[in-house]
């Protein structure tokens, strides 16, 4: 295991005003080698450098499966010096679902490819909704998601009352629950942001899903730089961001890395790390299931690329990691969507929780980059 006795403990903030950037590894001749270097690179990660491009890529090739335990053994380490062992725990519901104008590749709620037994239903009520935030707070969830399908509010009718609904879900979720209401509601206008931060919001999902180059591959009905207005917007309101992608898609290493690193330059303060668990009827329902050791590498690498951000275990970890869910929390995760998904079932909630406590780890809200 790595030793870092000598790397300054629980650094609350990483110095914003450093350039120093960690280079490409020399050769890696024995495992003693990568571990002196690895321990290098977490040294110097918590001590504020930044990873470079290369020395991610780098990272990336390894193959053999020490060879990836020891990268998620210093993910881990950086993951324990700048965000601690709080998980951050949240639930999401589908507040309106299928027949959705856009042809993400992943996704079974579109109209273009919508996969086998999708639901379709229109914008759940305010009680529906409060219901839902009520069992993810008994099931120990902090923050509550409304996730909703289609491009965005940004798009809406002008006769559409949607909008206003939610903000009205919003406040009767604040007003009778402790958990947190996030939203996910697709593409919105500053305006909008503001109005959703008033209303009590101060965390919006809305992923990249995938490098700029790799995006046209996805989805064509909108752009990625749609996806970055969208959440340079909701930064200019003050709402988090929680924005990641998928891993799995068909993407090379070099997607993948160029995602975290834009999510890096964007400063998101959240970033789910979703697992494509291939849906039948849309176009990647044929991709093959990552391997877990892959998926371990991914979000070692994403770690040490984002040392402070909230990195959350996402769709997809019951079904590509199975018996090795728990090595995901010991190689950066630090937070985790737990009950059902939007169109399939998660595992108990019981059963996440059992995992943390069985690894030291404790249900709760994590850290937020650039908060005290």
């Amino acid at each position: 295991m790595i030793n870092v006795v000598s790397v300054r403990p629980a650094l609350n903030r990483l110095s914003s005003d450093r350039d120093s950037v960690l280079e490409v590894p020399p050769h890696w001749d024995t495992l003693e080698d990568l571990q002196t270097w690895l321990h290098h690179l977490v040294e110097g990660i918590i001590s504020g450098d930044r990873i470079s491009r290369e020395a991610a890529l780098a990272l990336s090739a390894l193959e053999d499966q020490d060879q990836i335990l020891l990268l998620c053994q210093a993910a881990d380490q950086v993951r324990q010096a700048c965000c601690g062992n709080t998980v951050d725990l949240c639930s999401i519901v589908n507040i309106k679902s299928g027949n959705c104008s856009e042809n993400c590749g992943f996704c079974s709620q579109s109209a273009h490819h919508p996969g086998e037994a999708s639901p379709i239903y229109g914008l759940k009520s305010v009680d529906e909704i409060l219901d839902h935030a009520k069992a993810a707070e008994a099931a120990g969830a902090k923050r509550f998601c409304l996730v909703s399908q289609g491009r965005g509010i940004k798009y809406n009718s002008p006769k559409s009352t949607e909008f206003e609904q939610i903000l009205a879900t919003v406040h009767r979720i604040i007003q009778e629950t402790n958990v947190k209401p996030c939203c996910a509601l697709g593409e919105l206008t500053l305006d909008q942001a503001q109005a959703l931060a008033e209303a009590g919001v101060t965390r919006y999902n809305h992923n990249l899903e995938a490098s700029k180059a790799f995006y046209p591959q996805v989805v064509t009905t909108h752009t990625w730089e749609d996806r970055v207005q969208t959440v340079k917007n909701l930064k200019a309101a003050g709402i988090q961001a929680c924005t990641g992608g998928i891993i799995g898609m068909g993407e090379t290493w070099e997607d993948r890395i160029d995602l975290a690193l834009s999510l890096r330059e964007l400063e998101v303060e959240s970033v789910p790390i979703n697992l494509l668990n291939p849906r039948s009827g849309t176009p990647l329902s044929e991709n093959s299931k990552l391997d877990p050791y892959e998926a371990l590498k991914a979000i070692a690498i994403f770690r040490l690329i984002l040392p402070q951000q909230i990195l959350r275990y996402a769709g997809g970890r019951e079904a590509i990691m199975g018996e090795l869910q728990s090595l995901g929390l010991q190689s950066g995760i630090n937070a985790m969507l737990i009950g059902n998904y939007l169109t399939t079932l998660g595992q108990p909630p019981e059963q996440d929780q059992a995992m943390l406590t069985s690894l030291g780890l404790v249900g709760g809200e994590a850290p937020v980059p650039g908060f005290s």
